[in-house]
């Protein structure tokens, strides 16, 4: 009997001192820094070299870019002639004798000379430095080249 009213007399105390800690914080007032003074606002109101208006990025989503790389002829609708487009020029490459088909010769081809190019001491053995060297090189997407502000009027 006296584990339980221990046990209640505890849970009490913690209620009650939750209930100072919560109400104590919640009734002082945020402290906010100090307004700037008026010299720095006007200072940075008098500025003549910011433009006029701030520019805008595109709101062409990646999804819509995505379809433009797709959309060739550019009529709002993919064909199937479009979409394998990208396939068949990588197809094309493979296709050594273009005959419309890859044989396990014509890749292996490919393959083989890719590792012989990578394999500098000719040991028959890709190192770690080597295999790095077989890594596909994408192109970096170009950047929107924004002038700086200020450059309008010279």
């Amino acid at each position: 009997m006296w584990r339980f009213l221990a046990g209640v007399g505890s849970a009490l105390a913690l209620m009650a001192a939750g209930i100072l800690l919560f109400g104590s914080a919640s009734a002082e007032d945020p402290v906010l820094p100090p307004p700037p003074p008026a010299e720095a606002i006007a200072v940075s109101e008098a500025r003549d070299d910011l433009p006029e208006r701030v520019p805008e990025a595109s709101a062409r989503t990646r999804e819509e870019k995505r379809f433009d790389r797709y959309d060739k002829d550019r009529d709002s609708r993919i064909t199937r002639d479009e979409m394998l487009a990208t396939r068949r020029k990588a197809y094309a490459k493979l296709d050594s004798n273009g005959d419309g088909r890859l044989s396990f010769e014509e890749w292996a081809i490919r393959t083989s000379d890719k590792f012989a190019k990578a394999d500098a001491d000719n040991s028959g053995i890709l190192t770690r430095a080597e295999f790095a060297t077989t890594k596909v090189q994408r192109k970096t997407p170009s950047r929107v080249n924004c002038p700086p502000a200020g450059d309008d009027d010279d």
